[in-house]
């Protein structure tokens, strides 16, 4: 960390938001990436030089939100069976069942919360493509999602003290709340779902 904090250092304003573009742009594509320390460190630098918690902001929404509609488009030209192949042990046929039926019962929201869920926020991009979510609406929602994660890592990073160690944990702390609450909602979520479905099934076999 300290030799990418000291690497991040030495580059210009320009090229610092240069790197905050490519790293988000690049974790939706190669997802091990540790974008969010990338960004985070950058913000923090920025902060204390002449840059600025917006320009930090509209360079990290641009590379990641370019990123997800690359995706995006990806998946909705190959759709689902090139995503089991390129993600066999993320996106198994029931996985992406799952998707299609929270994407289908849900729309934009189910995009907007699966992208506060790390296990599976890279794959939500080109699943909306594969699955038919309209570009205009997959973009919107990818756009809200990117714009409250990293408006936190940026504010952040621009209210931190002078160690950069302590505010990866608190990013860290951060994002493990916000995954949380996603959760919760897509647990909560499926349960009213099923209630739904057991109703009706229900009522199906009482009128007969």
């Amino acid at each position: 960390m300290n030799a990418l904090l000291a690497w991040l250092a030495t580059l210009p304003d320009p090229l610092l938001y240069g790197a905050l573009v490519l790293a988000a742009f690049a974790e939706n594509v190669f997802p091990p990436l540790p974008a969010d320390t990338v960004i985070a460190l950058g913000a923090f630098v920025a902060a204390r030089g002449n840059g600025t918690a917006f320009g930090v902001w509209s360079a990290t929404m641009l590379g990641n939100v370019g990123g997800a509609m690359l995706m995006y488009g990806l998946g909705h030209r190959y759709g689902l069976p090139w995503l089991i192949r390129r993600f066999p042990s993320v996106v198994s046929p029931s996985a992406a069942d799952r998707f299609a039926e929270r994407f289908q019962t849900q729309g934009m929201v189910a995009v907007v919360v699966s992208r506060f869920l790390p296990a599976v926020r890279a794959l939500v991009p080109p699943m909306a493509g594969a699955l038919g979510i309209g570009a205009a609406r997959a973009a919107i929602a990818m756009t809200l999602a990117s714009g409250v994660w990293y408006g936190g890592i940026c504010t952040l990073a621009f209210r931190a003290g002078a160690s950069a160690d302590a505010l990866l944990v608190r990013i860290a702390e951060q994002q493990r709340a916000i995954g949380l609450v996603a959760a919760s909602i897509v647990v909560i979520a499926g349960g009213v779902l099923w209630g739904r479905r057991r109703a009706r099934r229900t009522s199906g076999e009482d009128g007969q």
